[in-house]
């Protein structure tokens, strides 16, 4: 019985903050792994530009006509709707 309240608390962190952490782990992962050239991306650095190498662990953004640089996968972390770089 003294034990209970330990379990509970435990059983608290575990649904409130240790399991959503782990769910968004997983959905940045996939979305890492769908990458593909042509996506237009945001990175860790609020640089927006279109993928267009990919590789093992690092991406090739365009992010004007004629000017690429490379990110590491990582640093991706959004993936835009098609046409998101025409209008802004």
């Amino acid at each position: 019985m003294t034990f209970l309240p330990l379990l509970l608390m435990f059983a608290v962190l575990y649904f409130i903050m240790i399991r959503p952490q782990m769910k968004r782990q997983k959905e940045v992962r996939n979305m890492l792994a769908a990458m593909t050239k042509g996506d237009e991306v945001i990175t860790n650095g609020g640089v927006v530009g279109k993928v267009s190498k990919v590789g093992e662990a690092y991406v090739g953004v365009e992010i004007a006509d004629g000017v690429e640089i490379t990110v590491q996968k990582t640093a991706v972390t959004t993936i835009l709707p098609k046409g998101t770089i025409k209008s802004l």
